[in-house]
C-alpha cells in the first residue's frame, strides 16, 4: 500500500502547489534574519566619549577640528591601548572657566595630564554616528554595557523556551495553526518593540519575539519538507535556509538606508503581518493529519494539492480508511525522544551538533579581525560566505550522502580554529581567509543538521524532535561569549583550541548516525529503529516498513 511519498508521486512532488508554498515559506525564512542577527545593527556601538559641559562652546570659540577637540579634552587610552578611559572617563575640569586657552588648554592645570583627576561620565555621552541604535538611545555603554548583553540573551532565552514549548504544540495541534499564531505574535511584538518608550519594555517585547520567531521558522521548514516528494525534499530544505541568507543581504541594505533603529525595526517587522494571509494559501501537512488519524482531512488536502497541480488522484487513492477503524491516535511526548535506543542516540548526537555549530559559528566571528572596517561591508561579506556552503551541499548530498560532508564540514571548521592559533598577527589576510573558510564550514554544518534532523524522527514527533534538538544552539549562543572572553584572559588563543576540539568531536559523532540519502521520511518508531539494519536485510526491511507504516486504503 502506498505511502505519502507514493501519493505525491501521482499528484506532484514539486509542481505548482509545492513551488507556490515554497516561495511563500521562503519569504518567512528571510524575514527571520533581522530577529536572529538584527543585534548587529540595532545594537551597534559607535565610537563615543563623555559629554562635558562647556567643551562644545570652547571648541567653537577656539575653532577646533573634531580631532583637536578629542586630543585636547578627552583622556587618552589606558595601558596596552585600553580604550576604557577614552570612552568612559572624563577630566574633572570646569570647561567654562575663562583661564583655559585654545592651545593645549589643560597644560596650565597640570604638567602631565595623567595627574588630572578623572571621573565617570556624569552628563551622558557623545556618539560619533549619524544614526541611532538602542545603545545610543538608552546609553548602553560603560557601566551599562551589560544591558546590551542582556538584550541579546533575552532573544536566545526566548529561542530556547519557544523551540521546546511550541514544538510540542505544533506536533499536538498541527503545523499550520502554530505557524499562524507565531506569525501574529511575532509581528505584534516587533512593532511594540519599535515604539517602546523604555529599555525594560523593549526587552520584554524582544523576549516575546524570541519565544515565537525561531519556532515559526522551524515549523515552516518542517511544513515544506512534509509537502514535497522524496526527490525534492533535500533541495527545498537547503534553499529554505539559503533564503535566510538572502534575508541577511537584504537586511544589510535596509540597515544602510535606515540607520535609525526604530525605523529599521518597523521596516523589517511590518511585512510579517502579510504572512497572516497564508491562512488561505497553505494547508495542513497531510503527513501530520495521517499521524493523528485524521484521514478524511488528509485526503481533502491531497485532493487540494492534486487540483492545484492539475494532476488527478488515481482511483485507488480516492479514499482512506475510516477514522473509527484506526487504532489509538499517537500523541507526542518528550520521553519519545529518548525512549528507544536509536532515537535516543539520534537525539543526543543532534543536540550536541546544534550546540557545536552555534559555538563555532559565533566563536569564529568573535575571533575574526573583520570588524575594523565598515559594519555593513563586513556583514555583507560574511553573509556571502554562506552561499558556497549551500552549493557544496547541493552538489554533494546526492552523490556522497549526508554523513561525510556533514562530518567533514565540522572538521574543517575545527581545523580552521586550530590553524588560526599558529598564524602570526602580521599575516592578517591569512587569518581572515582561514576565518572565512571556517565560517563556510560551520554554515555547511548548520544547514546539514537542519536537513538531517527532520529525516531521523518519525512523523508524530518530527517537529518536536527538530525544535528540542535545535534549542541547544541557543544554549551555545549563550555560552560562547563566556568561552571567548574568559578563556582569553588565560591565553588569547585558548578559545580557538576549545572550538577546535568541539568541532572535531562533532564531526566524529556525526559518523554514528545512519545515512538518510534516498530514504523516505520515517512514519513510525519501528522504521527509525531499523534504519541501520545491514544492507543484506534492506529489501525485507522495506517490505515490512510498507506493511507497518502506511494507512490501508479502501
Amino acid at each position: 500500500m502506498p505511502s505519502v511519498d507514493d501519493i505525491l508521486e501521482h499528484v506532484g512532488e514539486f509542481n505548482f502547489f509545492q513551488k507556490q508554498t515554497f516561495f511563500l515559506l521562503a519569504l518567512l525564512s528571510a524575514a527571520f534574519a533581522p530577529i536572529y542577527v538584527g543585534i548587529v545593527f540595532l545594537g551597534f556601538t559607535p565610537d563615543h566619549r563623555c559629554r562635558s559641559p562647556g567643551v562644545a562652546e570652547l571648541s567653537r570659540r577656539c575653532g577646533w577640528s573634531s580631532a583637536e577637540e578629542l586630543n585636547f579634552t578627552v583622556p587618552g587610552p589606558g595601558p596596552s591601548g585600553d580604550a576604557f578611559p577614552r570612552h568612559c572617563r572624563s577630566y574633572e575640569v570646569d570647561w567654562n572657566q575663562s583661564a583655559l586657552g585654545c592651545v593645549d588648554p589643560l597644560a596650565g592645570l597640570a604638567t602631565n595630564r595623567s595627574h588630572l583627576p578623572q571621573g565617570p561620565c556624569r552628563h551622558g555621552w557623545v556618539y560619533d554616528t549619524p544614526g541611532s541604535s538602542i545603545v545610543t538611545e538608552f546609553n548602553l555603554v560603560c557601566a551599562n554595557s551589560w544591558m546590551l548583553d542582556l538584550f541579546q540573551s533575552a532573544v536566545n532565552t526566548g529561542f530556547f523556551i519557544g523551540s521546546v514549548g511550541i514544538g510540542y504544540i505544533a506536533d499536538r495541534f498541527g503545523r499550520r495553526l502554530c505557524l499562524l499564531v507565531t506569525i501574529l505574535i511575532n509581528a505584534t511584538s516587533g512593532v511594540l518593540m519599535a515604539i517602546s518608550p523604555t529599555y525594560t519594555w523593549m526587552l520584554v517585547f524582544r523576549l516575546i519575539q524570541g519565544l515565537v520567531s525561531k519556532a515559526g521558522w522551524l515549523i515552516g521548514y518542517i511544513l515544506i519538507t512534509e509537502l514535497v516528494g522524496l526527490s525534492y525534499r533535500r533541495t527545498v530544505g537547503i534553499l529554505y535556509q539559503v533564503s535566510f541568507t538572502v534575508g541577511l543581504l537584504v537586511l544589510t541594505g535596509v540597515a544602510y538606508v535606515l540607520p535609525r533603529w526604530r525605523w529599521l525595526q518597523f521596516t523589517v517587522t511590518l511585512p510579517n503581518f502579510c504572512f497572516l494571509l497564508y491562512y488561505w494559501c497553505i494547508p495542513e501537512s497531510p503527513r501530520w493529519l495521517i499521524s493523528q488519524n485524521k484521514n478524511a482531512q488528509a485526503m481533502r488536502v491531497i485532493k487540494y494539492i492534486s487540483r492545484k497541480n492539475k494532476k488527478p488522484v488515481p482511483a485507488s487513492l480516492q479514499s482512506l480508511r475510516a477514522d473509527e477503524e484506526v487504532g489509538e491516535k499517537l500523541k507526542p511526548s518528550f520521553l519519545d525522544l529518548v525512549r528507544t535506543p536509536q532515537i535516543r542516540k539520534h537525539t543526543l548526537v543532534l543536540m550536541y551538533n546544534w550546540f557545536s555549530g552555534s559555538a563555532l559559528y559565533q566563536g569564529l566571528i568573535m575571533h575574526t579581525g573583520l570588524a575594523g572596517g565598515s559594519i555593513y561591508l563586513d556583514f555583507f561579506i560574511l553573509a556571502l560566505m554562506e552561499f558556497p556552503a549551500a552549493l557544496i551541499i547541493i552538489l554533494s548530498i546526492d552523490r556522497v550522502g549526508r554523513r561525510y560532508p556533514w562530518a567533514g564540514s565540522n572538521l574543517v571548521a575545527g581545523a580552521a580554529c586550530l590553524a588560526s592559533v599558529f598564524i602570526p598577527d602580521d599575516l592578517q589576510w591569512l587569518r581572515v581567509t582561514v576565518a572565512c573558510l571556517g565560517r563556510m564550514g560551520v554554515t555547511l554544518a548548520y544547514e546539514m543538521v537542519c536537513l538531517v534532523n527532520a529525516e531521523l524522527y518519525p512523523t508524530f514527533i518530527r517537529n518536536l524532535g527538530v525544535l528540542v534538538c535545535s534549542s541547544m544552539c541557543d544554549i551555545g549562543g549563550i555560552i560562547t561569549p563566556f568561552l571567548v572572553y574568559r578563556l582569553t584572559e588565560v591565553w588569547h588563543e585558548l578559545p580557538l583550541v576549545v572550538f577546535a576540539v568541539i568541532g572535531s568531536v562533532a564531526g566524529g559523532l556525526v559518523l554514528l548516525l545512519p545515512e538518510t540519502r534516498g530514504k523516505t521520511l520515517p512514519e513510525t518508531v519501528d522504521e527509525v529503529e531499523n534504519m541501520q539494519r545491514s544492507r543484506k536485510n534492506k529489501e525485507k526491511m522495506i517490505y515490512l516498513q510498507v506493511q507497518k507504516r502506511d494507512i490501508p486504503l479502501n
